[in-house]
């Protein structure tokens, strides 16, 4: 279980300037669910997870993973970020098998776990290569093995599919949905992609102002074909977060739920 009470973030840019990144937010997220923070840019999706994460100090508030307050980063939350951050000085093997050494993992343990993961997302016969002779796509495929590897119970992902083309995206999409369902893992998700959000999630947290503004639950079956995603539930959710991202600040909107937010 992970909880936000009320918590709040503030932070300075370089020019001085103070801005709220997150402001009170109280919210649970059960053990093994599959959320999507989904909003415009700058309104709080990457800082919600960075304070998860231990990356971000908290100006108030509190979050508690397991009933325990985190103080910074740890091996119970692992993060894939936008940013291309395997290690180019390291092979593939040796970037999977990184975190492990570093918790002093047992040589035979850590040799097993790598060569699993590297199946599981399709890169066992590059397991000796090098990041520079990847694509865009694979080096993502080993980033999203080291996370599994390390077995941490709560995963989160800041937009990391966007800066691959739309069949790569896809690919992954759906191998990240077998490796959840696989291990029951709990995944936060920041994306701007309705569609996105729609494929993966099995909750949407609206974010604006550094708020939610909205809890939308996705009743909808698996797999999420065109079919499912022009279903009335579907159309639903897509028309009241199309609402949500165009908004103003001061604006109104009828939630998912038939609520004014």
């Amino acid at each position: 279980m992970i909880k936000f009470d009320d918590v709040t973030c503030r932070f300075r840019h370089s020019d001085g300037k103070e801005v709220m990144g997150l402001n009170k937010v109280a919210t649970t997220i059960p053990d093994g669910q599959f959320v999507c923070l989904l909003g415009r840019s700058g309104h709080g999706k990457s800082t919600f997870v960075r304070a998860l994460a231990g990356l971000q100090p908290l100006s108030a508030g509190q979050i508690l993973v397991d009933g325990k307050a985190i103080s910074g980063p740890g091996y119970d939350r692992g993060m894939v970020f936008q940013e291309d951050t395997i290690f180019p000085w390291l092979s593939v093997e040796a970037n999977v098998a990184f975190g492990l050494r570093a918790r002093g993992v047992a040589t035979a343990d850590c040799s097993r776990r790598v060569q699993h993961w590297l199946a599981a997302v399709g890169l066992t016969e590059f397991a000796r290569s090098w990041p520079k002779q990847l694509s865009g796509g694979m080096r993502k495929r080993v980033a999203i093995a080291t996370v599994f590897a390390n077995d941490a119970p709560v995963l989160l992902m800041d937009e990391p599919f966007g800066p691959l083309d739309y069949v790569t995206r896809r690919d992954l999409q759906d191998l990240l949905i077998g490796l959840w369902r696989e291990t029951g893992k709990t995944i936060v998700f920041v994306t701007h992609d309705i569609e996105e959000a729609l494929l993966l999630a099995e909750r949407i947290l609206m974010v604006r102002n550094g708020q939610i503004v909205d809890d939308i639950t996705l009743d909808l079956p698996r797999p999420r074909d065109e079919e499912v995603r022009a279903s009335r539930h579907a159309v639903k959710v897509t028309r009241a977060i199309q609402q949500h991202l165009a908004l103003d600040t001061g604006s109104r909107v009828q939630s998912a739920h038939g609520q004014q937010t």
